[in-house]
């Protein structure tokens, strides 16, 4: 007698993959044959899980074309079901799934044009986080400002690339073919912030130095060791720039200095 588990895991298989896996001793056609319940059923939980993909992935989606992004997320859903029952947090693998796919090889900067998507579908879902109050600093401040941390909001991502993907990013979705030809993918690295604002997500270029003081900063370690890093910086200007941004929501005293 198999058990639960067992069916659960045929059934898994079953779906995800083009031979029944053992599923169809369990299946009950019901006015079809098994093989054909379980056919109309893969094809509806591989059709929906390229749906979502495309939902988060919508410039990919314009790039490649719906016949490829299709197949991709086949591929794909096949080597990485979700995890989890919401399909707005399914896709998080999928620009590493594309920097490695080879038939996406022609187009070098697909995969970190995916990495800003879910950079921004993830500043979308993120919840809500009330952003933190400056004032509370001060007693901080006056006693050991060095070893201050801090917690980014949730929606904070940070990013860089060889290519342009921004601007690509902008021209995909804007369906804008002479700015898409326009760009130059040999101008150089982009740094990147995501972050959600009140009413929109917002994609913002930083120079090198300021991406490497907010990835610091906002990536847990103190602020001492953030200026040691990058010391040409403005720190004062920076660190007001976050907090008036509502890109900083906690903070603590760290009790050891940490290292980049």
């Amino acid at each position: 007698m198999p058990s639960l588990l067992d069916v659960q895991d045929a059934i898994r298989r079953g779906l995800l993959h083009d031979t029944d896996g053992g599923a169809l001793a369990f299946i009950s056609g019901a006015g079809l044959e098994p093989w054909q319940r379980l056919g109309i059923h893969r094809n509806t939980v591989l059709g929906t899980l390229a749906r979502a993909l495309t939902l988060s992935f919508p410039a990919v989606h314009r790039l490649v074309g719906a016949d490829f992004f299709d197949g991709a997320a086949g591929v794909f859903a096949r080597e990485r079901p979700p995890r989890c029952a919401d399909l707005n947090a399914y896709g998080d693998e999928f620009a590493d799934f594309l920097q490695r796919f080879e038939p996406a090889a022609t187009l070098p900067y697909l995969a970190d044009v995916a990495r800003l998507e879910w950079a921004v579908n993830r500043a979308l879902h993120a919840p809500d986080a009330a952003a933190l109050d400056a004032s509370s600093l001060v007693a901080a401040v006056s006693a050991d400002p060095a070893r201050l941390c801090f917690t980014p909001h949730p929606s904070v991502g940070l990013l860089y690339s060889a290519f342009p993907v921004d601007t690509v990013w902008r021209a995909v979705l804007a369906q804008d073919d002479a700015a898409l030809a326009a760009i130059d993918l040999r101008s150089g690295t982009v740094h990147l912030m995501v972050h959600r604002r009140a009413d929109a997500v917002e994609v913002e270029r930083l120079d090198a130095d300021a991406w490497r003081f907010a990835s610091l900063l906002l990536g847990g370690h103190t602020l001492a060791a953030t200026l040691a890093a990058v010391p040409h910086v403005d720190a004062p200007a920076l660190l007001a720039g976050h907090l008036l941004a509502g890109h900083c929501t906690q903070f603590h005293i760290e009790d050891s200095e940490s290292t980049p």
